[in-house]
């Protein structure tokens, strides 16, 4: 009898996170557990509640207290699931924080890079060591995360780099938007970018480092894009929702990739939309009007 899988959902409480909770309590089994994350405790009861309360969840479903900035406590987290589970078998990072319109870029650039980027890459170094054979470890991305759309000057900091030269890429970025000297280094003033680029080249990084194991236990590492979704983090920049998905509807695709059986070998690593990869030096630098439009 196979043991009990684990999953666990970054920035859950609501959105996409909680639907990609809903979506796993309903398609897992009774024994498997999905752990539900966020960082308000009062959120993470009421959210976990309501969805172990749902007619259509299978398995158990938990709430668990987690700021993904607290390296501490990503650690902790992964080190407990590991002494009590022997580890965990699907692990899906998709905390954001989101972007306001009357803030300057600026002004956010830390909140947002400390929750898209360091948190990011604590998660694939906390959790790549405890994934099991078969295991899932997917970071919540965008197509906006390929080198086209960065200046080809900054193509060499991502591309086929290892994950401490990731993050030194990002700290790199960080500074120049502190120091005024973005336009000199060629970074975008849209922040979503080089962040999403810098997520998606850390987990290439990581693929890279472990491919010829998990390819050999089915286990796949890989970045999503879940398309346009109708979040509240999302509406303050769009004026036509037409074309947006619901987080319910965006979850279905990032699961059946999760919870398909076998791991396509052409996916391992890659940024894949819908079940297909978003080819990595691919893409544009956006316009001023594309930037707020694209998944």
């Amino acid at each position: 009898m196979n043991a009990p899988r684990i999953a666990l959902v970054t920035g859950a409480t609501q959105g996409l996170g909680r639907a990609l909770v809903e979506g796993l309590a309903a398609r897992l089994d009774p024994a498997d557990l999905v752990l539900l994350t966020g960082r308000d405790a009062g959120r993470v009861a009421q959210a976990a509640g309501e969805v172990a309360r749902s007619p259509r969840s299978r398995s158990r479903v938990e709430g668990r207290l987690l700021d993904v900035t607290d390296t501490a406590a990503v650690t902790a987290l992964a080190a407990e699931l590991r002494d009590l589970h022997g580890g965990v078998d699907i692990v899906i990072s998709n905390a954001i924080a989101p972007l306001v319109p009357d803030r300057s870029q600026a002004a956010q650039a830390d909140e947002f890079i400390d929750v898209a980027n360091v948190a990011t890459h604590t998660i694939l170094r906390s959790y790549g060591p405890v994934l099991r054979p078969g295991g899932r470890l997917i970071v919540v991305a965008s197509s906006l995360g390929t080198l086209g759309h960065l200046d080809p000057r900054l193509h060499r900091l991502f591309d086929g780099v290892p994950l401490d030269r990731v993050e030194s890429a990002v700290e790199s970025w960080r500074g120049a938007i502190h120091a005024g000297t973005l336009d000199a280094a060629g970074w975008p003033h849209w922040i979503n970018v080089p962040s999403k680029v810098a997520q998606v080249a850390a987990v290439r990084a990581v693929a890279a480092e472990r491919r010829e194991r998990d390819l050999a236990t089915g286990t796949l590492v890989a970045s999503v894009c879940p398309g346009m979704v109708d979040t509240r983090a999302s509406r303050p920049w769009f004026s036509d929702y037409g074309h947006a998905q619901t987080p319910e509807r965006a979850a279905r695709a990032v699961l059946d990739l999760v919870l398909a059986e076998d791991v396509d070998p052409v996916l391992y690593g890659e940024l894949i939309r819908f079940g297909k990869v978003v080819p990595w030096h691919g893409g544009t630098p956006p316009t001023e009007q594309e930037r707020v439009i694209i998944p």
